[in-house]
């Protein structure tokens, strides 16, 4: 079955670094685009960046470009999120996703709290 599971996030201050992760099973993940999302309190879910499956090609949220950075790593079925100069906004839970025949497949989400 397909698992997705976030990891890497945890409180920082305005200004600093995060890098997360997320370990993917269950499918061939060189062929599949993957995704971040997130999700601020009282807020919808958004798409932060997203990846194809080579790596080849990213998109970015207008928010977030000139500071994250989403990459892969096919050979261990992982991808990334380093997001730099966090600002207080950027505060959600991030979660992984891919793209599913019906529905898209989603992670348990990790915590960034960006916080003075």
């Amino acid at each position: 079955q397909v698992q997705l599971v976030e990891s890497g996030g945890g409180l920082v201050q305005p200004g600093g670094s995060l890098r997360l992760s997320c370990a993917a099973s269950g499918f061939t993940f060189s062929a599949i685009t993957m995704r971040w999302y997130r999700q601020a309190p009282g807020k919808e879910r958004e798409l932060v960046a997203g990846i194809s499956s080579t790596g080849g090609s990213t998109n970015y949220a207008d928010s977030v470009k000139g500071r994250f950075t989403i990459s892969r790593d096919n050979a261990k079925n992982t991808v990334y999120l380093q997001m730099n100069s966090l600002k207080s906004e950027d505060t959600a839970v991030y979660y992984c996703s891919r793209p599913g025949g019906v529905k898209d497949y989603w992670g348990q989400g990790t915590q960034v709290t960006v916080s003075s």
